[in-house]
Parts: structure tokens; C-alpha cells; sequence
């Protein structure tokens, strides 16, 4: 089975709207990675997070705002021959991606963020009062770099093959 990239925008983008979660991965002033599950949305090619505003992960994007934001489709396990260790693989597809975080201050792009969010989920805008807008740190990334691959494509020569959910 073989890794094949995925080139077209509009497969990426697809992929990114599947997930349910994104992983943040950041790294501290000593260079120790934290990476965190997140709710996300995703427009334009920036992703928008929402956090409290304080905590470990502001402190470490307030000295170094890099991120690297993964996301991963529901994987699942296949195989070409059952009796062969190693032709076992998982099969999903992932998009890995880099940018810098920028807080959003402004109460209007806050709100529009937080709409961004929640259509991710929800299909839906909703109304958010004043204290909760104002509380909630929103996290904007554009993003620089993008790449993703598609894990355990079956080779053309393969004879059988097989799927099955893991989780």
C-alpha cells in the first residue's frame, strides 16, 4: 500500500471540514512541544480557535506563535493479506499545516470568528452576549504552509484488500 499527496485545494479543504478536531502542536522558550485537541472553523485558508485568555498555551504563543495544526479523517485498518504483517496499514488522509497565530482584539471580527466556528459544527450562526465575547481569546492562523497525503491506498498490484473500522 502506498501514500499518495493530495494536491487539489478543494480536496484539502474537504478534508480539513470532516475533522472534528484539529491538534495545535507549539513549542515553549526551551523548545518543549504542547500540543493540544481543538474545536476549530476554517475559511479563507485561516483557521480560527477560540481558548480562555490565559493559560499554558498563550503563555507560550505570546513568545513564539508558530504552530504546526494537523488534522486527521477517521482512520481505519486494511490490509492486503490477512496472514501478512506487513502489508497492515492505516488508512485515512491528513493535513498538516503551519502558520503563525495573531490574537484577534476586535469585537466585531471576534464575533465573526466565533460564527466562523460555529458553522463548523452547527450549520448555524447564534447570538453571543457581550461577557462572552469579550472572554474568549481568538486565535487567527493563516496559513503558510500546506501539505496532504493519503495513507493506505491500495497498490494496483495488490490481490485482496480489505477495511475495518478500529475505533
Amino acid at each position: 500500500m502506498k501514500t499518495v499527496s493530495v494536491e487539489e485545494l478543494h480536496r484539502i479543504e474537504a478534508l480539513i471540514r470532516t475533522c472534528p478536531l484539529c491538534y495545535v502542536g507549539m513549542a515553549d522558550e526551551h523548545g518543549v512541544p504542547y500540543v493540544l485537541p481543538m474545536n476549530f472553523g476554517y475559511e479563507d485558508e485561516i483557521i480560527y480557535l477560540h481558548s480562555a485568555q490565559e493559560g499554558h498555551s498563550i503563555s507560550i504563543l505570546e513568545k513564539n506563535p508558530q504552530v504546526c495544526i494537523t488534522f486527521c479523517t477517521d482512520p481505519k485498518l486494511v490490509w492486503q493479506d490477512e496472514e501478512v504483517a506487513c502489508s497492515y496499514r492505516m488508512r485515512a488522509e491528513s493535513v498538516i499545516c503551519h502558520g503563525e497565530v495573531a490574537f484577534e482584539e476586535d469585537y466585531d471580527k471576534k464575533v465573526d470568528a466565533l460564527h466562523i466556528i460555529m458553522r463548523q459544527y452547527s450549520g448555524r450562526e447564534f447570538s453571543y452576549s457581550t461577557p462572552s465575547v469579550k472572554n474568549v481569546k481568538i486565535w487567527k492562523v493563516a496559513l503558510d504552509n500546506v501539505s496532504a497525503r493519503e495513507f493506505g491506498v491500495p497498490g494496483t498490484k495488490a490481490v485482496k484488500y480489505k477495511d475495518r473500522k478500529v475505533f
